[in-house]
């Protein structure tokens, strides 16, 4: 080994497991479910109550979570035997299916940002997926990462082999920068930066709604909904979910819907989006969480007209990546790289200001 390779593992940071796959959408090494048995339910083995609730899952695959410990009831683990009583609380944690594709490298375009012998900084334009999952198993942001970049690393505890380089990742339909480490040094030491919180990440979004406020923070623990397990949902009692901390800040007010910059003091899964719909300024034209309809102003023939073509112009969530700071794995140093906002964004916001406009 090299003199600059055993300083480098010497100055290694420890990174916990769960740091790998962090960020706004940040994706989790586990599936969590958490279910409250009903007041008149008989006694029943947990194995087959569970069956009968989870949707696509083998009693075998629950059998082997219960041996694993990741079935509690009432915050203790139990065996599949076990019956489960009325009330109790059941938290469930399947871990992700693996793949069972091969990598494909694919000459997909990147639009870089920054590159040198550690990092890749790249412009994610809206509609890409970032790495190859159930129905998206080519076509991805990965497929064309190990296109142009050869023996990118994977996380070092093994897990999340088909997500080569990748520390963090931003949704399929939210655009904007997202940082690639090119070795497992960088790798490991950016993913410190995710996990304690420390890097500088700013968002764009137009959202529905005038802030009363200039700026204000949106706090609320964010887990997977109780109802509907592809979504996220807010819960201000902190009895669920992991703590959420969003700061936001208005841009430019635009009649019924608002620029505002988001900076991320956690990376939960879905945090801005689901943060916004707490506080009641949706996401505009966010599908999931209610900003795909006209949730301000009148529904008066002209003003209809002109949302639905705003929502042709821009199909998709107004979402954007807008800056990455971080400490350089080889300098040390504070960096942070901007990108710029995609057409589909400028040009929805030139429209809303003219509308505006026309209105004053």
């Amino acid at each position: 080994m090299s003199d600059t390779s055993k300083q480098q593992a010497a100055q290694e940071p420890e990174v916990p497991e769960e740091s790998f796959i962090q960020g706004e959408e940040a994706d989790s090494l586990y599936e969590h479910f958490r279910i409250v048995v009903d007041k008149g339910q008989a006694p029943l083995r947990i194995d087959k109550f569970l069956f009968n609730r989870i949707e696509a899952i083998s009693r075998n695959k629950i059998q082997q979570a219960a041996e694993e410990g990741m079935i509690l009831v009432n915050g203790i683990p139990v065996k599949s035997n076990y019956k489960v009583k009325p009330l109790d609380l059941i938290t469930v944690m399947l871990p992700e299916p693996k793949m069972e594709h091969d990598l494909l490298p694919e000459n997909i375009p990147l639009n870089i940002v920054f590159e040198d012998a550690d990092v890749v900084l790249i412009n994610k334009p809206p509609g890409l997926v970032v790495h190859p999952g159930v129905g998206n198993y080519t076509g991805t942001l990965v497929n064309g990462l190990i296109y142009h970049f050869q023996q990118l690393p994977v996380a070092s505890n093994g897990k999340n082999q088909d997500r080569p380089g990748l520390v963090h990742r931003i949704d399929k339909n939210t655009s904007g920068i997202l940082v690639v480490a090119k070795n497992e040094f960088s790798m490991n030491f950016l993913a410190k930066q995710f996990s304690d919180h420390s890097l500088k990440r700013t968002y764009q979004a137009i959202v529905w709604g005038d802030f009363k406020e200039d700026s204000g923070t949106i706090t609320g623990h964010v887990g997977r909904s109780l109802k509907n397990r592809k979504m996220m949902d807010v819960f201000p009692e902190g009895d669920y979910g992991k703590e959420a901390i969003t700061h936001y800040k208005v841009l430019e007010r635009l009649g019924y819907v608002t620029l505002i910059q988001c900076r991320l003091e956690t990376g939960r899964t879905h945090q801005i989006r689901v943060h916004m719909k707490y506080a009641g300024h949706p996401v505009f034209n966010d599908e999931t969480y209610g900003g795909n309809r006209i949730v301000k102003g009148t529904v008066y023939t002209k003003y209809k007209q002109f949302v639905e073509n705003c929502f042709i112009m821009m199909p998709r969530h107004a979402l954007h990546a807008k800056s990455l700071g971080f400490i350089h794995p080889a300098s040390r140093k504070e960096v942070l790289f901007d990108s710029d906002l995609p057409a589909d964004f400028t040009a929805v916001l030139d429209k809303w200001r003219k509308y505006v406009k026309v209105k004053k």
